[in-house]
């Protein structure tokens, strides 16, 4: 854990709050101020949290909702087997940083990188990606729609799916010198990879792997 200098307890003002509900405000002054984060404090983070990090800024991402979370689940283990049974690379979730310039680290949902860039691996993070996977935030749709297409863009990552489940709508984007391309894909259509020939998805199934599974049904004893 990134240890700055702390400051003394009697410096420390705590709002006036019944003690039971007092958050531990102290430790707040054992980690760097914002924009004085270094990429090593950042990487020696050990909560398992969604944390991303920008220019000595980290930035806590919202809990993702079951729905989300069902839907990243069934799209890893397509894309999983995929990879590993024709030997392609690796896929792996978040949390798991992924460096995408100097000073700046997102989390995809998912992210694929090829064995031609196995050396792209350190320790602590991905140092790039083939391709990655946001699924969009209901909260915050900007952030993935518009914020993440320009800066993996410009890390030249070669693909980026945008999966939005509110739209039941897939885009696929394509690196094509320093932009995307896009190609969408509703509910009926099979969507497609170009960085991974042959890899394909069927939206309809896709997005019922979302949906809150049925509870099983109880059977009576006989008499």
């Amino acid at each position: 854990m990134p240890i700055a200098s702390q400051k003394p307890a009697s410096t420390v003002r705590v709002p006036d709050i019944n003690a039971w509900r007092r958050p531990a405000w102290d430790i707040a002054y054992l980690f760097p101020d914002q924009g004085q984060w270094s990429e090593d404090e950042y990487l020696d983070l050990d909560g398992g949290c969604l944390i991303e990090f920008t220019d000595g800024n980290i930035e806590v991402l919202p809990m993702p909702s079951p729905m989300h979370q069902r839907i990243s689940f069934w799209l890893q283990m397509q894309l999983h087997q995929f990879v590993r049974s024709r030997e392609l690379g690796d896929v792996v979730a978040a949390p798991m940083p992924v460096r995408i310039g100097s000073g700046k680290f997102r989390e995809p949902d998912l992210a694929y990188l090829s064995s031609d860039h196995a050396d792209w691996e350190s320790d602590r993070c991905w140092n790039g990606a083939d391709l990655v996977v946001e699924i969009v935030s209901e909260s915050d749709p900007k952030r993935d729609l518009v914020k993440k297409r320009s800066e993996y863009a410009r890390a030249g990552i070669a693909e980026y799916w945008i999966v939005q489940p509110t739209e039941s709508v897939v885009t696929v984007l394509n690196l094509k010198g320093r932009s995307y391309q896009e190609r969408r894909f509703k509910l009926g259509d099979m969507a497609t990879s170009q960085r991974l020939a042959g890899f394909e998805v069927s939206i309809s199934e896709l997005f019922d792997s979302g949906k809150q599974p049925k509870p099983r049904r109880k059977v009576g004893k006989k008499s």
